[in-house]
């Protein structure tokens, strides 16, 4: 028996999985099982891209000052509170190594975001799971849960896989009430496809206990290239960044996020559309007896009748080539996951899911 260990907490972690991308038998699918963007990166973004093949033998920048400026710039925040990582759940990583560690919790929610659990397990944290209010953010359930051991509270809003979301007063009521030791980190994944909502930037300016979180990886299109950000106080950036490895990005990955990031003509129009198509889905499963909760994202939440009428759904799908995602394991057994995909994709499955409804009554 070999006495080389891991360090405790490690072999509780049950690997994140992905969404499906491949139905064994089907040639041609229709991937609707990870929320991506299915207009993909704006014209800008792959043209950054591209151009750096003729740079790869370079190291990138490693104060990635140019993406903090284009972020400063359109999301009206200071630059110098920016910091950059292989998608935000690095950002999320670094957090729980820097601020959690052995007899210390950390606070998510039920139904929250799968890399809370791991990440709190990596750094020797105990996670701390509290109950939603009918798949919604329970502010007053949290607060219950924290302690003088309650390092770091995770908050997804727009929550994922519900798609459900709180207002800004009800996090701000959570960022007053936390252990004064405890911060408040606001996911802001999804931030962007709520017009008018800043993810918590202006939360994060008010106090010295709240970080916000986003990625490039939904309405930028980006997910392939693994980039996100975070924003807060000034001396939670400076922990973080003696943390954060100097090349933590590829350059590639810079550069087609600021030129993402600045072209909010694509940005806009890609939320103009999810909201548009995401209202259509949701009125057609309805219609076909599949209710959802209204989304805030690029998904909907397809509550059936019970668990095992989910799953055969979702096996009716795969065989018409579609992919969609269970959410068995955010203790949602009765639900799928559906990315808002374009027209046509909505149509297709909406009409698959109503196909199969019919077949099951």
């Amino acid at each position: 028996m070999t006495k080389i260990t891991p360090q405790p907490g490690i072999m509780d972690i049950r690997p994140y999985e992905g969404g499906a991308a491949h139905v064994a038998g089907v040639a041609n699918v229709t991937k609707l099982s990870s929320n991506e963007n299915p207009f993909g990166p704006s014209d800008t973004a792959k043209d950054a891209y591209r151009k750096l093949a003729f740079e790869l033998h370079r190291y990138p920048s490693a104060d990635h000052a140019s993406l903090r400026l284009a972020i400063g710039d359109i999301h009206g925040v200071d630059p110098e509170r920016v910091i950059c990582g292989a998608g935000s759940d690095e950002i999320i990583a670094f957090l729980c190594q820097a601020y959690a560690g052995p007899g210390n919790e950390v606070v998510f929610t039920e139904h929250g975001f799968a890399m809370y659990r791991i990440s709190a397990l990596a750094a020797g944290a105990t996670p701390v799971e509290v109950p939603e209010r009918e798949r919604v953010t329970d502010v007053d359930a949290i607060l219950a849960a924290c302690n003088e051991r309650t390092k770091l509270v995770f908050v997804a809003n727009p929550n994922n896989p519900t798609g459900t979301m709180v207002g800004e007063s009800e996090l701000a009521r959570l960022a007053r009430g936390l252990p004064e030791q405890a911060l408040l980190v606001i996911d802001g994944a999804y931030a962007e496809y709520v017009e008018g909502y800043d993810g918590g930037a202006a939360l994060v300016e008010s106090r010295d206990n709240v970080v916000m979180t986003r990625t490039f990886s939904k309405i930028y299109g980006l997910g392939a290239l693994r980039i996100g950000w975070g924003y807060g106080p000034a001396h939670v950036i400076d922990v973080l960044n003696r943390i954060r490895g100097p090349f933590n990005v590829s350059q590639s990955a810079l550069a087609a996020a600021e030129a993402a990031v600045r072209d909010v003509n694509w940005t806009n129009k890609c939320r103009d559309d999810n909201t548009r198509l995401r209202a259509w889905l949701a009125e057609a499963l309805a219609e076909h007896g599949v209710p959802s909760d209204t989304s805030t994202a690029n998904f909907i939440l397809a509550r059936f009748a019970s668990q095992d009428e989910a799953e055969a759904c979702d096996e009716f799908l795969k065989e018409q080539g579609l992919i969609v995602r269970r959410v068995a394991g955010y203790k949602l057994p009765h639900c799928l996951r559906i990315t808002v995909g374009d027209e046509a994709s909505c149509r297709q499955v909406a009409h698959a899911v109503g196909k199969f409804m019919e077949q099951a009554r």
